[in-house]
C-alpha cells in the first residue's frame, strides 16, 4: 500500500481550494482568490497556475493515488 506523499496532499488541498473558489464564484459571484490577493495580481495568477498544475498532477497520477 502506497502512502500519499507531501506533494499528493498539497495537490489535493489546492484542487479543493480551487473547487471551493469556483463554487463561490458560481453561487455568490464572489472570487475569494481575487479578494485575498487582488484581481489578477501576480500572486493571484500564481495561485491559479498552481491549482491548474495540481489538477493535472492528480489526473496523471490518479492510478497511483487511488491505490494509496
Amino acid at each position: 500500500m502506497n502512502k500519499l506523499s507531501g506533494l499528493d496532499w498539497f495537490a489535493f488541498i489546492l484542487v479543493i481550494v480551487g473547487g471551493l473558489n469556483w463554487g463561490l464564484v458560481g453561487v455568490l459571484d464572489f472570487n475569494l482568490v481575487s479578494t485575498l490577493f487582488g484581481d489578477m495580481s501576480n500572486l493571484s495568477r500564481i495561485v491559479y497556475v498552481l491549482v491548474g498544475l495540481s489538477a493535472v498532477y492528480l489526473a496523471v497520477n490518479l492510478k497511483k493515488i487511488s491505490k494509496a
